[in-house]
């Protein structure tokens, strides 16, 4: 799906204007902005930082993610190198967005 710069949901750094209206077309959308296909695997990491992002209203930077994936979900899946295979050199960040959620004050 192409949309016009002027008249998309988000903004020019890709994180949704309003976070409120994520839903998963939107997220396969950002995802495909980024050459992402979503996965299963994808899916968990995206579900676990919306629930944690609505327990805290705080988006983890990728130290913190990766804690919170070591206890939420998997001891092996709570790496850097794993994130990395999902999202890239930034994972924090782009999972974030991917996730709908506001952009980090520590992203830069």
């Amino acid at each position: 799906m192409t949309v016009r710069a002027d008249t998309a949901p988000w903004d020019s750094d890709g994180f949704l204007k309003d976070t409120s209206s994520w839903n998963e077309e939107i997220a396969n959308i950002l995802a495909a902005n980024d050459d992402i296909k979503l996965s299963a695997e994808h899916w968990d990491i995206i579900y676990l930082l919306r629930k944690f992002y609505t327990d805290h209203q705080v988006v983890p930077a990728n130290r913190a993610l990766v804690n919170l994936v070591k206890h939420e979900l998997d001891r092996k899946k709570g790496t850097s190198l794993y994130l990395m295979k999902l999202f890239g050199g930034s994972p924090a960040k782009l999972a974030s967005k991917i996730s709908g959620l506001p952009k980090s004050e520590n992203c830069f």
